[in-house]
């Protein structure tokens, strides 16, 4: 009982550590006042601009430029396609004001529609587009030279009355200096996250001044519009990045903050969660919005407090419950099984009661947040799945005084294979973590950039199966092949993760640390542990 209470309090204490909101000393969006600008793409849920049938409809677009007029008087678009070609109509309606964007690529046909309706607009609403983008970091991309980008610039601007100019990331103007001469003003992204060298959240206001006064002298005769800056809510760390809610909104007021007291005009990216950008850029891509997906409400309403689980209540209920039935399977165990456990059999099941109910809400919520396509769902659900499965017969497990069950028990030959229901529920999560956190740890390894971090599910799972390893008594037996091959490969790829993404970034450290000790449990196992101790 006493075990049970300590492990109900630290459950409820870490919740209310992690779930206190905070309150800035600047609200991201001012209760008196508004954004200068903010981009403004009309996508929901499964619209994809990146699908040439999408066609978003002009109530779609007016319901969403009504909230905005609200907080901003001016959007910024990026594109004519998929029925953003009725923005400058719907804006006039909402008193929005258009900085207007066409979209430039390797497509020369393309390229020549959007111009000529993009010329054909800023002559039909002169009263709402107040500039023109040509070209949003076509030069990023390379699917145009500067001298042709800056050509194509020149034939829009001999077109329309308003100014014109480029966006494209602060470096990019550096190394093409030509396409200064062609625009009216410079129009420069500067994402901390996204950074080669990714800046922290208390840094990036910081990192936009410095960067911006450095553009100011590099090119000291025309306006420095920052046209992209911001912060994801949620998304993997990169460094010493890390995407939150309330690392979100302290970025964005110090920056807005920066910007009014140096007078500059800032664009905020974005003005909603883009969840098709996830395709692209990983769960990070579709939260860089002031307002969600769905439900469209406003991220951080004036004068309220900002914390980074709006769940938590849920959260906490579901995890006090978790502890309280992995106490209740070591009690029904004691039941039909009357013994007297030793105390590092309470500990372990201490642990697992402790890991798994601060942990399971945000595995959780990282499994809806993380799982975009039907395969994601699959492998994010499956692994929650085998993490909750582990901790209850690990628990079941070390109160009978068993082992954990190697994957020959389960898939060797049928005369050796494991019957009890137990048991057996204990390998099948333990193959099923295995694989699982293989594919993670190969993915880390190979192609990391847009890839998450499951330490939540990972933690729950391997906290269990780490009592039972230290608990066993490995027998005499040798060490079966597929144990060593996975204990390898987390050992090697865990190493190789921690230097790549850097000792800043906890979330690789947590996830490695786990890898490392799927390593250790795996090479503890012998041939026939299972049959117990």
């Amino acid at each position: 009982m006493i075990c049970l209470i300590l492990s109900l309090i630290a459950v409820a204490a870490s919740w209310w550590w992690l779930a206190s909101p905070v309150t800035p000393a600047r609200a991201p969006i001012p209760a008196a006042g508004r954004l200068d600008c903010v981009s403004y793409a009309p996508f929901r849920g499964a619209q994809n601009p990146l699908d040439p049938g999408t066609r978003v409809s002009a109530e779609q677009i007016a319901q969403d430029l009504a909230q905005l007029s609200r907080i901003t008087g001016c959007i910024r678009t990026y594109s004519i396609d998929n029925g953003l070609d009725q923005i400058p109509a719907l804006a006039q309606k909402a008193g929005l004001k258009v900085i207007h964007g066409l979209w430039l690529s390797s497509d020369r046909g393309k390229n020549r529609y959007q111009i000529d309706v993009s010329v054909a607009l800023a002559r039909e609403y002169p009263d709402v587009i107040t500039a023109v983008v040509v070209g949003n970091e076509v030069l990023l991309r390379g699917e145009m030279t500067a001298p042709e980008l800056a050509a194509t610039i020149r034939n829009v601007k001999s077109q329309v009355r308003v100014p014109v100019t480029y966006a494209d990331v602060w470096e990019f103007w550096l190394r093409h200096r030509e396409v200064y001469d062609a625009v009216d003003f410079v129009t420069i992204h500067i994402l901390p996250y996204w950074e080669d060298f990714p800046v922290k959240a208390q840094n990036a206001a910081a990192h936009v001044d410095s960067i911006r006064r450095r553009m100011a002298v590099a090119f000291p005769n025309k306006e420095i519009l920052i046209g992209e800056t911001g912060w994801p809510s949620a998304g993997r760390m990169r460094d010493g990045a890390l995407p939150s809610r309330t690392n979100q909104a302290r970025v964005l007021s110090d920056i807005l903050a920066l910007a009014q007291r140096d007078r500059f005009r800032v664009n905020v990216i974005e003005a909603y969660d883009q969840p098709w950008k996830r395709r692209l850029e990983g769960t990070v891509g579709g939260h860089w919005g002031l307002i969600g997906d769905n439900p469209r409400d406003l991220k951080y309403p004036p004068g309220q407090p900002i914390g980074d689980y709006p769940l938590a209540r849920w959260q906490v209920g579901g995890g006090l419950l978790f502890s309280i039935a992995v106490f209740g399977v070591a009690v029904a165990c004691l039941r039909r099984k009357p013994w007297a456990p030793r105390w590092p059999a309470w500990l372990a099941v201490t642990a697992t009661a402790i890991a798994g109910g601060i942990l399971a809400g945000i595995a959780a919520e990282k499994m809806m947040l993380e799982s975009l396509d039907p395969g994601g769902w699959l492998r994010w659900s499956a692994l929650l799945a085998a993490a909750i499965a582990a901790a209850l017969a690990g628990t079941r497990t070390v109160m009978t005084g068993e082992s954990l069950p190697t994957l020959l028990s389960l898939l060797g030959p049928r005369e050796r294979r494991q019957r009890d229901w137990g048991t057996l529920a204990l390998g099948i999560a333990l193959i099923v973590v295995c694989v699982i956190a293989a594919e993670v740890a190969l993915g880390l390894v190979f192609d990391a950039r847009y890839r998450d971090f499951p330490y939540a599910a990972l933690t729950i799972a391997v906290v269990p199966m780490l009592g039972l390893s230290l608990l066993g008594r490995p027998s005499e037996g040798a060490r079966p092949l597929a144990e060593r091959l996975f204990a390898a490969l987390f050992a090697a790829s865990s190493l190789y993760i921690v230097f790549n993404e850097g000792f800043a970034n906890w979330q690789s450290l947590w996830t490695c640390g786990l890898f490392a000790l799927l390593a250790l449990i795996l090479w503890r196992a012998r041939d026939g542990q299972s049959q117990g101790s």
